[in-house]
């Protein structure tokens, strides 16, 4: 079997779908390995799980850096760890577009949402408002256009009689951290 490609994720919050991707990558036969979590929130909750997996961290706040200089520092540290592949998990932050020419198809990010509806913020309200009969969740590669790369994976959540947002963010979170681990295992194998 191929070296496991070496994946970083960047998050900036409670790192909920971080700790999925971390602990199907400890699987002896996962494709993939994370070797870096780094975070734009230096007190993001995510840190802690990745100290406790084991996983390096970088963190530092983006406050009083131009979107350009503060990906300067995140491409740098990627690229000291040998990454090969991006993963974003609750990454609330747009890149800058010299950050993703030089990952070109390969930052993956998991949305909220049954791309190509509902990009941006609000998914699930948007799709409760909306009357949709269902909501879900994309894994896409991330290009310059918000929530715009190929969708390389989709789970369908259906929307129940009384749901809230936030009811329905509850069972789409479940489903995120099953698909987004088994996509980025599928994609990690396509790059070897």
């Amino acid at each position: 079997m191929a070296d496991p490609v070496r994946v970083g994720i960047l998050i900036s919050g409670r790192g909920s779908n971080m700790a999925s991707l971390v602990d199907a990558s400890m699987a002896a036969d996962s494709p993939y390995r994370v070797v870096r979590v780094l975070s734009n929130v230096e007190d993001a909750g995510g840190l802690a799980i990745a100290t406790a997996a084991g996983v390096p961290i970088w963190a530092r706040s983006h406050k009083g850096l131009k979107r350009a200089e503060f990906d300067a520092l995140i491409d740098a540290e990627l690229r000291a760890a040998d990454v090969e592949l991006v993963a974003l998990a609750g990454y609330m932050r747009l890149l800058s577009p010299e950050f993703i020419a030089g990952w070109e198809g390969r930052i993956l990010n998991i949305h909220p949402s049954l791309l190509p509806l509902y990009k941006g913020l609000d998914t699930h309200a948007r799709a409760i408002a909306a009357g949709d009969a269902e909501a879900g969740c994309s894994v896409h590669v991330v290009t310059p256009e918000l929530d715009d790369g190929p969708v390389i994976a989709q789970a369908r959540v259906a929307i129940r009689p009384g749901d809230t947002p936030g009811s329905l963010a509850d069972r789409v979170l479940v489903e995120e951290h099953k698909l987004y681990a088994t996509a980025l295992a599928d994609y990690a194998r396509r790059l070897r």
